[in-house]
């Protein structure tokens, strides 16, 4: 089906987060299993619990706007999720693995941030003054993993460095 409209365009964009959303539901609990960094292993499982609640605010957004989503399966966090995949399985657990499990963390944050900052100002666009509240709450916690994230890697390749040094 061709979009032909802004409220068309919000309704899959909607679909297309939500669906990564769920993805990444089923993709942080591998992440942080693998994981050898208590801290990082703590910051995949905090957010999975963010990301839980994010998936109910979208549900709020369908029940307030009464639409429905569509059917449709993120291809850009199906691709994010098998990067981390292929991360946990090529490179070995310790801190190297942590660097590059924090960069596809990242990666995702990213791709979340513009997704929800999209979506905000659609919403606001089409008048949707019930759903832009949501949409940039879930914003605002995106912006604060991928800063969590980019703390965590700095601390962790600065206690690499001391050992490494010792």
């Amino acid at each position: 089906m061709t979009i032909k409209t802004i409220e068309e365009l919000f309704i899959h964009e909607l679909s297309d987060i939500y669906s990564a959303e769920k993805q990444l539901t089923k993709s942080l609990p591998r992440m942080a299993r693998a994981s050898t960094a208590p801290e990082l292993k703590e910051a995949f499982t905090s957010h999975l619990e963010e990301t839980q609640g994010q998936v109910e605010r979208i549900d709020q957004i369908v029940e307030l706007l009464d639409i429905r989503l569509k059917r449709i399966k993120c291809a850009a966090m199906e691709g994010l999720v098998e990067e981390g995949k292929e991360v946990i399985d090529t490179v070995e657990a310790g801190p190297l693995r942590d660097a590059a499990l924090i960069g596809g963390g990242n990666k995702v944050e990213h791709y979340e941030i513009a997704s929800y900052g999209t979506l905000a100002a659609m919403a606001k666009q089409l008048g949707y003054k019930d759903a832009v509240p949501l949409l940039l709450e879930t914003l605002a916690e995106e912006k604060a993993a991928d800063e969590k994230l980019t703390m965590l890697s700095e601390r962790l390749s600065t206690q690499a460095k001391a050992e490494k040094a010792a």
